[in-house]
C-alpha cells in the first residue's frame, strides 16, 4: 500500500439494486455531482462486497481507482459509509493493486472457457456424488486423487473469503502465495490444502466426470460439466483499489486472524 496523488474532481457512482444504496448513491450526486463512469477519475461503489466484486471485475484494467462504501451485507472489501468529506477521504485513501487470477476450464463437450477471479477459484460438486480430482501444479501430479466436496484456490484478497470459511489459511497482500484448499475432503482424509507459489499453474482433473459432475467458478462466473480447469495469477492484469488509511484491506486482514 502506498498514498498516490490523485485527480477526484471527477466522481462516478455505482450502487447495488437496494433501497439503501440506491438512496445513499442519490443523495451523494447531489452534493458531489456525478459524471460517466468512463470519464471519472474515480469510481466510488456502494453496497456490500458482492457489488465491489462485480464493479472491479467491470472496471478490471481501465486504470479508474475504486473507493467502496458500506451499504450492503457483508462489507470486508468496503470503507465505512459517511457522506462527509468524500473527496477528501479519497484524496488521503491508501492505494491497493490487485492481481486477479486467470481460469481456463474445458467442459465435457470439449469448450473451452476462461474467466478472471479476484477472490477464488472454486470447483464444486453438482449432485450427491462426491468429487474425484487430481491435483497438479506445473505439470506435476502432487494428489493422485482427492474425494472431496470441491477446492479452491484463493488469492491474498479472497483468503478471507471462502477460503477462511472453508478452513484456509489467512494470506496476507503481498504474500507471493495461493491457498489451495479442500472443501468437506473425505480422502485423504488428513490432508488440509497447501500453499502455492504465486507463479504457478494449478491443473485440475476431474475423474470420473460423467458420474461425479463438477462445476468450476471464477467468482461468480460458473462453468458446468468440466472435465478440467487451470488456474494461475495475472500479473498483467490488474485492478486499483482506495481504502482509508486507518482501515486499510492488510488491517482486516491482520485483524480477521485476531478473531475467536
Amino acid at each position: 500500500m502506498s498514498e498516490i496523488p490523485r485527480r477526484i474532481e471527477r466522481i462516478a457512482f455505482v450502487a447495488s439494486q437496494t433501497r439503501e444504496a440506491e438512496a445513499a448513491r442519490a443523495r451523494l450526486i447531489q452534493r458531489y455531482g456525478a459524471v460517466d463512469e468512463d470519464a471519472a477519475d474515480v469510481i466510488v461503489a456502494l453496497g456490500g462486497d458482492g457489488l465491489m466484486l462485480q464493479t472491479l471485475h467491470r472496471f478490471r484494467d481501465q486504470g479508474v481507482p475504486i473507493y467502496g462504501m458500506h451499504r450492503g451485507s457483508v462489507g470486508f472489501l468496503m470503507n465505512t459509509f459517511r457522506e462527509d468529506d468524500l473527496r477528501e477521504r479519497i484524496a488521503a485513501a491508501s492505494h491497493v493493486v490487485i492481481h486477479p487470477l486467470m481460469m481456463e476450464a474445458v467442459d465435457a463437450h470439449g469448450e473451452r472457457f476462461s474467466a478472471p477471479a479476484i477472490n477464488e477459484v472454486s470447483l464444486l460438486r453438482q449432485t450427491y456424488q462426491a468429487a474425484k480430482l487430481r491435483i497438479s501444479i506445473d505439470g506435476k501430479v502432487r494428489l493422485e486423487e482427492l474425494i472431496c466436496d470441491g477446492m479452491l484456490v484463493a488469492t491474498p484478497a479472497g483468503s478471507t473469503a471462502y477460503n477462511l470459511s472453508a478452513h484456509g489459511p489467512i494470506m496476507p497482500l503481498g504474500t507471493a502465495l495461493l491457498a489451495l484448499t479442500p472443501i468437506s475432503p473425505f480422502r485423504p482424509r488428513r490432508w488440509r490444502g497447501a500453499l502455492i507459489p504465486d507463479r504457478a499453474t494449478i491443473h485440475v482433473t476431474v475423474l470420473e466426470a460423467d458420474k461425479r459432475p463438477v462445476s468450476a467458478v471464477a467468482d461468480h462466473q460458473e462453468v458446468r460439466d468440466i472435465v478440467e480447469v487451470s488456474a494461475r495469477l495475472d500479473n498483467t492484469s490488474s485492478i486499483d483499489m482506495l481504502f482509508d488509511p486507518d482501515h486499510g484491506l492488510d488491517e482486516r486482514i491482520l485483524r480477521e486472524q485476531f478473531i475467536y
